[in-house]
This record gives structure tokens, sequence and C-alpha cells, in this order.
């Protein structure tokens, strides 16, 4: 009988034993899917996952990110950012890989988006289909600068900032619209378009340096492009006057040029872009609703800053 008790009691301990060790590791694997799939919360990851939408966030401890594969520039402070371009897929992929080489993914749900149709008429013939070799040869010259310009990586931090508006202004074009320009269907609009009148203050909607300013593009005219770091630019077209100089550092707010009508274009506008390297986003996802009556203008600081260092992918392009 004592030894029928003893045998029971065995039993029921091995029972207890193996049921705790299955609910401990049940457990554990709850802590690894629930880690894996708040990758969101745990880099704090911001903005709108959408179509053109910008995302920013910061790594808390060492290791690499890749969003479909493609490696994500980190700062110096750990901060990064990501966007997703006009016609992305409806799901991305997010890798970190830790400091011991392991590895969390999360798939990232993207928002699609339905583009309107913008038809433009009364544009210079030669704005809208280049004829001449020297027309062809300064558009080649104006893609090639920018798109060596957007290449480079610096861990400057104006693209953690809240952003403003540029200029004040009515918006007279939206990103993403499909064009059809003189009857000719042509390129999707990547910008954010602000009327106003020529002359109107343009200014820097965040920190950053000046990395093309160029008084006469074929397409864009006047055009200023600041990195603000992590991979994300602002570019600045159809302006009457520049006031900032190659590789000058600015701040939020400070005035940087003037609305103009040069370029292709039917009237004065700002057209404001912005891009993550060579992806182009919604600038519109970065601000208010609506631009401001009036922009507040920064009083220029008279103390030279000298320029960061460029950090430069291999082979000046961005992977």
């Amino acid at each position: 009988m004592i030894q029928i008790t003893r045998a029971v009691k065995h039993t029921k301990m091995v029972k207890y034993v193996l049921t705790s060790f299955y609910i401990l590791l049940f457990q554990l694997a709850n802590v690894q899917v629930s880690f894996a799939s708040d990758l969101i919360s745990l880099f704090q990851l911001k903005g709108d996952f959408i179509q053109g939408g910008l995302i920013r966030g910061h790594l808390p401890t060492e290791g690499k990110l890749l969003l479909d594969g493609k490696k994500v520039f980190i700062t110096h402070s750990g901060d990064f950012a990501f966007g997703f371009g006009r016609d992305a897929a409806k799901q991305s992929e997010l890798v970190w890989i830790t400091a011991d080489g392991s590895r969390e993914t999360q798939q990232l749900q993207i928002k699609q988006r339905q583009y309107r149709i913008q038809k433009i008429n009364g544009l210079p013939v030669d704005k809208v289909t280049p004829r001449t070799r020297a027309q062809k040869l300064h558009i080649k010259k104006d893609i090639a600068l920018t798109s060596e310009a957007r290449s480079h990586q610096s861990s400057y931090l104006g693209f953690v900032q809240k952003f403003i508006w540029p200029a004040a202004g009515r918006i007279s074009g939206v990103y993403g619209s499909q064009r059809v320009l003189n009857g000719q269907p042509r390129r999707p609009h990547f910008g954010l378009d602000i009327a106003g009148p020529t002359g109107s203050r343009v200014i820097a909607p965040a920190d950053g340096q000046v990395v093309v300013a160029e008084p006469d593009m074929y397409f864009s005219g006047g055009t200023v492009i600041i990195d603000h770091g992590g991979g994300v630019f602002s570019s600045f077209l159809h302006l009457s006057k520049i006031n900032v100089r190659l590789l000058q550092m600015v701040k939020q707010g400070e005035a940087i040029a003037e609305m103009g009508a040069s370029g292709r274009v039917t009237g004065p506008h700002l057209d404001w872009r912005i891009n993550w390297f060579n992806i182009r986003l919604d600038p519109a996802k970065l601000v208010s609703a609506k631009p401001p009556a009036k922009v507040q203008v920064r009083e220029k600081r008279h103390d030279k800053i000298p320029p960061r260092k460029l950090i430069l992918p291999a082979g000046g392009k961005h992977d």
C-alpha cells in the first residue's frame, strides 16, 4: 500500500515537472516571438507606413538593419531612417542582425495609395521633349550631379527633427500624381508644389548641409539640395534666387532661397522634394496639413560652422 502511494506521488511529481518544463518552453517561445514582432516599439519607429512615407527610428544597441535585403545606414548616434517609394509593395521586410549575429525579422505592412492625374498645358515644347544635343547633355549633367549628392551617407541629425514648411502659399501640386504635359504622358510628380509670388522666402525645413546649389538646371531651374543626415535629403526647385553656398551648414528656419519660375514651369512656385537616398518620398507626410500664411525666418548665425566630414559608402554609392 505504501509502495503504491509512493508510486502515485512519484508519477504526479514527474507530471508536474514535465508540465512546468513545457510551460517554461512555451513562455520562452512566446518571449522570442513577441520580441521579434515588436521591432517597431524596440526601435521607436515613427512615421507613416504608406507609399511615400518616411520612417525614423533609433537603434538602442549595436547591430545592423536590413530593409528588403538592403543595409540601412545608421548614424553615429544610433538614429536611422528609411522610406517607401511611390509604388512600394504591400509588404516590406525589416531585419535586425544583432552584435552576436542572431537575426530578428518583422514584416511591415505598407498602405497602398491612389494617385491623381494632373494635366498641365502651355509648357515650352523643348521643356517637355528636349531635342538638341546641348539640351540632352545639360539634363545628363544635372542627373549625375543630383544622384551623386544624394548618394552620400552623413551622420547629421536634422532628419530626426520635426520638419516645418519651407514656404508659405497655396498647394498647387501633390506627390505621386501622374503628369500629362502638353497632352503627353510623362513621369509622375515626386514633389509638393507650393504656389506663391516670385521672391517669396524659402526656408530650411530642418538642419543640414547644402550639397547642391545650382542656378540653372534644365528642368528644375534654380535648385538647392540639403543633406539632413541619415540619407534624408530635401530638394528645392524653380528658385529665382539662391542665398546659400555649397557645403554651407544651415539651421531649421533659416532663409536659403527665393521662390521663382525657373526651369519647366507655368508660373512661380516652390517644388519641395524629399528623398531617402534615391527613393523619392512624400514631403506632405512630414508636416502639418497645409502651408502657413507666413513663414517664420530664423536669423542666421554669423559664426562659421566647419562642414562635417561626409561618410561615403564603398564606391560612393548607397548599397
